[in-house]
C-alpha cells in the first residue's frame, strides 16, 4: 500500500548454429552422441545430458572439443542451479537480441548477479569462454568466496603472471575445490574452454559435497515466507490470476474500512475466499482507514470505540474464516501514537483467541510527523507481523527527483526496522511501480505501472543505463519537448533487492501491488528466491 494511490494499467527459443540450448524440457533418458567414445569426459556429458544440463548439435553430435561462447556456459550455469531464464521486460544488453534463444538465459544469469556485461550494456554473447572467465562464473554461482590461500594456490601455476587480476583468487578456489586443473603446471586462463573440459568442470561440481542433494531437493514457492500482495482494483478473477502468477501465499483484499461514524465497512467478496481455501491461500483481511486522521483519531482515542472495532473484526474472522487482518492506517496523527499502539494490542488478543493473525503496514522511520505514531518496538511485540512499505523514498510531491525506492535507502530502511522489529515478524513490501519525472517548469513526476514504464522508454528509444549503487536502471529522454527521467524498477532491480532482504532473513514478502508488473518480474523473483534457499557444503 503506498500513500499515493496508482491508476491501475494493468520463448520461443532459435537455435544457433553448431549448438542446440535445453530449456525446461524433459532431457532424454539415455542420451547417445556419436562423437563421445575418444572423450576422457564421456561419463560427465552422459551424465549431465540426463539431467537437461548440456545437449548436442541436434544431429547426434556432442562437438567435446569445440568452444563454449559466453551464451552457452551462462545457459549451462542456469540449468545446473535449476533456474529458469526469465524474459526481461528491460534488455540489459544491447547485444543480446529479445529473439535469441539465449536472452532469456543471459538475464537469468544477470538478474542473479552470476554473470556480468562486458562494456557499457554489452554482453559479447558470441566471444569464447576463456579457462579463468569459467572459473570466475563457476565459483560466484556456488556463493563461494575466495581467500588469500586460494590465491596462494593459483600463484603455483608456472604461468600465474598471467592471470588476471580479478580471476587470481577464483582461479585458486576451482583448482582447491578440485573443479578445474592445468596441465603440465600451467592454467592456460586465456585459452578457451572447450565443451569437454566444461562438461567436467560441472560435473565435478555437482559431485562435490552436497551440490547435488541440494539441487534435487525441490524448491516450494508457497512454503518459502510469507509471499503477500494487496488486491487494488481490478476484478477477483484478475487478482487471483495475479496471485497463482505471482506465486502468493497470503492474500490481502480491501474489504474494511473504518468510516466517518467509527463502523466498520464489510466488502468481503465470497468467491476470493472460495479460491483461497481450496487452493492452500491465507487470507489477511485489511481494515484501512482511507488516509482520514480525523475519523482514526475519533475511534483510537476512545477505548469504547476501539473495542467495538475489534469486537467487529474478530466476529468477520470466525464467519469468513480469516486467517488474518492487516491494519493500514495512513496519515495517522503523531498523538495517536500510544493508543494506535493499544488497538494493535487489542486487536491481536482477541484475534489470536480464534487463530488468527495481525499485521500492521508501517513506512520506513524517517523521523518525520508521517511515521511518528508508529511505536515500531511496541507494536512488534503486539502484532503477529508488521510489514515495511519499502518505497515513496521520492514521492509524488518531493521536491527532489530520484528513485522510488534504491538499494541503499531500502538497506538502510530495513536495517533499522530490525533492529527494532525481530526478523521473523518483519515483511518487507517492495514496489511494482515507479515514477516518471520532468524537469521543467517545476520538478514533477507521475506515478507509473512497470508495464507503462517499458512501453514508456521503448518508444522514446531512452538512453538507459545501470546504475550499480542504486541498483536500478536510469532511462533518460525527452517527450512532449520536456526532459523525462524515470529510475526504473524492473526484474533486475526487484532481484537485487529480493537478495538484500533474503540476507536479513525476514519473514517474507508484500507488493504494491500485483498486475501493474510486468510477468517477467515473477519468474525473476522466484530464480532469486530459490537460489537464495541453497546453501551449499562444499
Amino acid at each position: 500500500m503506498k500513500k499515493y494511490i496508482l491508476s491501475l494499467m494493468v520463448c520461443l527459443m532459435l537455435i544457433p548454429s553448431g549448438f542446440t540450448p535445453v530449456e525446461a524440457k524433459q532431457a532424454p533418458s539415455q542420451p547417445v552422441f556419436n562423437d563421445i567414445s575418444g572423450s576422457y569426459a564421456k561419463e560427465a556429458i552422459l551424465r549431465l545430458a540426463k539431467r537437461g544440463i548440456v545437449d548436442g548439435d541436434g544431429t547426434g553430435a556432442f562437438l567435446p572439443r569445440g568452444k563454449v561462447t559466453r551464451a552457452e556456459f551462462t545457459a549451462m550455469l542456469g540449468r545446473l542451479l535449476g533456474m529458469n531464464p526469465v524474459m526481461n521486460d528491460l534488455p540489459a544488453f544491447r547485444d543480446v537480441p529479445i529473439k535469441a534463444w539465449y536472452y532469456g538465459w543471459v538475464h537469468s544469469g544477470t538478474n542473479l548477479g552470476i554473470v556480468n556485461g562486458k562494456g557499457e550494456r554489452l554482453f559479447n554473447p558470441m566471444d569464447r569462454v576463456s579457462r579463468q572467465e569459467a572459473a570466475v562464473m563457476m565459483v560466484r554461482a556456488m556463493k563461494l568466496d575466495s581467500s588469500r590461500d586460494d590465491m596462494a594456490v593459483a600463484d603455483r601455476y608456472k604461468d600465474s603472471e598471467d592471470l588476471a587480476s580479478w580471476a587470481r583468487s577464483e582461479v585458486g578456489t576451482a583448482t582447491t575445490k578440485g573443479w578445474m586443473q592445468g596441465s603440465d603446471g600451467f592454467f592456460r586462463p586465456y585459452d578457451a574452454i572447450t565443451r569437454e573440459e566444461t562438461a567436467m568442470l560441472l560435473d565435478r561440481v555437482l559431485r562435490s559435497g552436497n551440490v547435488s542433494d541440494v539441487l534435487d531437493s525441490g524448491y516450494n514457492s508457497l512454503a518459502s515466507g510469507i509471499q503477500m500482495g494487496w488486491m487494488y482494483n481490478g476484478s477477483t478473477e484478475q487478482y487471483i490470476s495475479y496471485a497463482k502468477t505471482a506465486g502468493l501465499n497470503t492474500l490481502v483484499p480491501r474489504w474494511y474500512y473504518i468510516e466517518s461514524t467509527g463502523a466498520v465497512s464489510d466488502k468481503t467478496d465470497q468467491k476470493l475466499l472460495n479460491w483461497a481455501q481450496l487452493n492452500g491461500r491465507k487470507v489477511w483481511g485489511m481494515l484501512g482507514n482511507r488516509s482520514n486522521a480525523e475519523a482514526t483519531h475519533q475511534m483510537l482515542s476512545d477505548a469504547n470505540s476501539r473495542r467495538s472495532v475489534v469486537n467487529t473484526l474478530a466476529g468477520y474472522v470466525v464467519k469468513y474464516k480469516l486467517n488474518g487482518i492487516n491494519v493500514d492506517f495512513e496519515n495517522v496523527l503523531p498523538e495517536d501514537r500510544y493508543n494506535l499502539t493499544a488497538f494493535i494490542r487489542e486487536l491481536s488478543a482477541e484475534l489470536g483467541r480464534r487463530g488468527a493473525v495481525t499485521s500492521i503496514d508501517v513506512s520506513p522511520d524517517l523521523g518525520t510527523d508521517w511515521t511518528a505514531a508508529f511505536d515500531y518496538a511496541a507494536l512488534g511485540k503486539s502484532a503477529d507481523y508488521l510489514v515495511l512499505m519499502g518505497y515513496d523514498e521520492h514521492w509524488g510531491g518531493a521536491p527532489k527527483a530520484g528513485s522510488v525506492s534504491s538499494l541503499p535507502w531500502l538497506s538502510s530502511a530495513v536495517d533499522k526496522f530490525l533492529t527494532q522489529v525481530p526478523a521473523s515478524k518483519a515483511v518487507i513490501a517492495l514496489p511494482l511501480y515507479t515514477r516518471e519525472w520532468r524537469f521543467y517548469p517545476t520538478v514533477g513526476s507521475e506515478d507509473i505501472s512497470l508495464i507503462e514504464q517499458g512501453r514508456r522508454i521503448r518508444q522514446q528509444s531512452a538512453s538507459m543505463v545501470w546504475n550499480d549503487v542504486v541498483g536500478q536502471y536510469e532511462a533518460g529522454y525527452i517527450r512532449s519537448e520536456v526532459q523525462r527521467k524515470i529510475w526504473t524498477e524492473d526484474a533486475r532491480s526487484l532481484s537485487v533487492k529480493h537478495s538484500m532482504v533474503e540476507d536479513r532473513h525476514t519473514a517474507g514478502f508484500a507488493y504494491w501491488f500485483p498486475g501493474s508488473e510486468t510477468p517477467d518480474v515473477w519468474q525473476a523473483i522466484m530464480n532469486m528466491k530459490r537460489y537464495k534457499s541453497y546453501s551449499f557444503d562444499i
